[in-house]
């Protein structure tokens, strides 16, 4: 009644794929800080690579951030891991349980992991230099300088515009509910997916649970990754994402998909995502310079390019994409995420059976 697709790790390789990168660093290409070249002598030296355990973006743009910060820093290498929050979660906790620490950076999307890894001392600490120089609205989410926000994105709703015609398409949230949507709405699932987890807490501070017990009756069908919704909506197997990552969905649509977007009129949610460095790092210094990469404009640049948000100011959204500045957002606050995902991800399964 409710499929559910495995999304697996994709490991990055060296191949080139800065498909779109070229443009971000060339416009912010500059001589390295005194601090960011001393970070880079020193990651040489200690094995010019590093891991980067990520959940904040489709794997496209994942391995244009690696790919472009290898070519900022040559000699570096960074070795990509995209895959789900809660996945990427489970790996590090195993890891630290082992005392066999592989991760070197951790991009999660669920800020409730953050909360709980900081609380069991499992990152360094290391403030930034570029975290000072991110819009107000993504500062201090940790003062104590163990986590930051290194990506934000939105979530509205999709739809495949060869099934639904525009005047059709569901506005609201509520709209999700319509029995015309029967068998033709993809969601994610909050268990594999920070994002999804965020979302669907969301959802239930505005609405509550019924509103998730009505959606139930419309037989959707459930991913794993928010991204999956994209992928229905391609292949023709749902006419609506329910959950629909703004910037998947419209790069979806530069390629030539038939694909659209609602920015729904109670709210469209926004996800803070963190990144931090993981104790016991093999790669310490590369991590730190890594970290400095992901709160810069050169990085803000590739996520706007890919229709992400940007966390800079120096920043604006593609001509024709709308940014978090130009509608109503609604999201939860750091301390309803760490209690709240949990408690969604088990009324989740007790409801949709998955």
């Amino acid at each position: 009644m409710f499929p559910i697709r495995r999304r697996n790790f994709i490991l990055g390789s060296s191949a080139f794929l800065v498909l779109g990168g070229n443009n971000a660093l060339a416009q912010s290409a500059a001589a390295m800080t005194p601090h960011e070249k001393e970070l880079y002598e020193a990651a040489k030296k200690e094995g010019g690579e590093l891991t980067w355990y990520t959940a904040q973006s489709d794997d496209i743009t994942a391995q244009v951030l690696g790919r472009s910060f290898e070519q900022l820093y040559p000699g570096l290498k960074v070795n990509v891991l995209r895959t789900t929050a809660q996945v990427a979660y489970q790996r590090v906790t195993q890891e630290i349980r082992a005392s066999a620490i592989q991760c070197d950076v951790l991009s999660s999307t669920d800020l409730g992991h953050s909360v709980a890894l900081k609380a069991g001392g499992a990152f360094e600490k290391f403030v930034p230099e570029n975290s000072s120089k991110v819009l107000d609205v993504y500062k201090n989410y940790d003062p104590d300088g163990y986590y930051f926000v290194t990506s934000a994105g939105m979530i509205g709703i999709g739809y495949n515009t060869s099934k639904v015609k525009e005047a059709d398409a569901p506005q609201n949230w509520t709209d999700l509910l319509d029995p015309k949507w029967n068998n033709n709405i993809a969601l994610g699932h909050p268990g594999f997916s920070g994002y999804v987890g965020t979302w669907a807490l969301t959802l239930r501070n505005q609405y509550g649970w019924d509103f998730f017990e009505k959606l139930a009756k419309n037989n959707p069908r459930v991913g794993r990754s928010i991204n999956d919704t994209v992928t229905m909506l391609n292949a023709g197997e749902s006419a609506i994402a329910g959950s629909g990552p703004v910037g998947t969905l419209m790069e979806s649509v530069q390629k030539g998909n038939p694909l659209a977007m609602i920015y729904p009129t109670e709210g469209t949610v926004l996800i803070i995502a963190p990144s931090s460095i993981m104790k016991g790092s093999k790669h310490p210094n590369a991590a730190r310079l890594f970290m400095e990469f992901l709160l810069s404009e050169g990085a803000s640049r590739i996520w706007v390019e890919h229709f992400n948000e940007t966390i800079r100011p120096e920043v604006s959204a593609p001509a024709g994409a709308k940014s978090a500045r130009d509608v109503k957002i609604i999201r939860p606050t750091v301390e309803q995420i760490t209690k709240g995902i949990p408690e969604v991800i088990k009324q989740w399964r007790e409801t949709f059976g998955v």
